[in-house]
């Protein structure tokens, strides 16, 4: 359950970074809200698996999602360059979360 929750976490910090950029341009209260919304799940439910997962392995896995999850987020939804390197350096991080898992 706990690993259910970080990953939910991750997965709503790409949310909340989706909401940065569409706080930078619209500025409406929608935007605000989804950004309030996002970022607030995403905490609560890090502060839930934390309970059961170390705080280490729980901050870097949420992390790596958010960090990868934005990059991958921005490649398709925003036209960002698709490099080579930049897709390894994404396989780097799952690689990292997944080594994370497996020793703890």
């Amino acid at each position: 359950m706990a690993w259910i929750a970080l990953v939910a976490a991750g997965l709503c910090e790409v949310l909340g970074v989706l909401a940065i950029k569409r706080v930078a341009t619209f500025r409406d209260l929608k935007s605000y809200a989804l950004l309030a919304f996002a970022f607030g799940a995403s905490f609560s439910l890090l502060m839930l698996a934390m309970s059961r997962i170390s705080m280490g392995t729980s901050y870097a896995v949420w992390t790596g999602i958010g960090t990868a999850g934005g990059a991958v987020l921005g490649m398709f939804a925003f036209g960002e360059p698709k490099e080579w390197r930049r897709i390894c350096c994404i396989g780097l991080i799952a690689v990292s979360a997944i080594g994370l898992k497996i020793v703890s």
